[in-house]
This record gives structure tokens, C-alpha cells and sequence, in this order.
């Protein structure tokens, strides 16, 4: 397995990733254009990872604010589960804020995603009660 930063040039592996990996919501923030600006923004934040082929086994994007991180698409191929590489991924990320001089990092999870909650929970993530997310386009 190979670890590096993501770039622009892996979108398209990560986005066939992304649309084949249960419990993960895209939308048209997640179209080339959008990804490509926000990985501008946060260079060298964002990580995957490849099989020794070259093909993605996952993907975790990560940036922050300038006060908190954040990690979006944080999705393992099938073939990729189980080997630590969801756990590698977001140790990367969080080295990555740390090095930013960020010290708490948020994440979002689709409600019915089990699969995903049991993941941030199994490598100690705690769930936050008390807090509504809106959102609204800006187009």
C-alpha cells in the first residue's frame, strides 16, 4: 500500500470510490471543480492511498479553517477493509492538522450510515449530541 497526498489527477478514481462505497452522500459540491478548489485550499491535507496496482484503495479529505479541521469522504474500497487503511488514512489527516497548529477536528456522518458510525466510534470518536447541521445552497 502506498500512502500520499491527494491530488487533482486522482479525482476520477476517487470519485468511482466514492459512488461505490455505501452510506456516502455526494452531491454538486463533490463535482471536479469543487474537489479540485478545496484541495487547492488545503494543500496537502487531503490523503489516499493505492493498492500496490495503482488503483485506489481509499481516499480521506481533510482541511480546516484556520481554528478546527474537518475530514470528508473518508470511504475504503471493499477490497481494502480490514487492513488498517481507514485508520491510516486519518492518522495521516490528523498529523497533517496538527502540523497546521489544529488541535480538534469534526467530521459528518449520514444518520443510517452504521457502517461509517461504527468506524469513527471503533478508533474513538466520540458522537456529539446537541447539534443540527443546516445547509443551504449558495447558487
Amino acid at each position: 500500500m502506498n500512502y500520499r497526498s491527494m491530488t487533482a489527477d486522482d479525482y476520477e478514481a476517487a470519485y468511482r470510490l466514492w459512488e461505490n462505497t455505501a452510506g456516502m452522500g455526494l452531491s454538486s459540491a463533490d463535482s471536479r471543480e469543487e474537489i479540485v478548489r478545496y484541495l487547492e485550499r488545503n494543500p496537502g491535507m487531503s490523503q489516499i492511498c493505492e493498492n500496490e496496482d495503482g488503483t485506489l484503495a481509499g481516499t480521506a479529505m481533510c482541511g480546516h479553517d484556520g481554528r478546527r479541521g474537518y475530514m470528508y469522504h473518508v470511504a475504503v474500497s471493499e477490497a481494502g477493509r480490514g487492513k488498517g487503511v481507514g485508520r491510516k488514512l486519518v492518522s495521516l489527516c490528523l498529523e497533517k492538522l496538527r502540523e497546521s497548529g489544529i488541535v480538534k477536528c469534526h467530521l459528518m456522518v449520514i444518520e443510517d450510515n452504521g457502517l461509517g458510525q461504527s468506524f469513527w466510534a471503533g478508533i474513538g470518536w466520540q458522537k456529539r449530541d446537541g447539534i443540527v447541521l443546516f445547509s443551504q445552497d449558495t447558487r
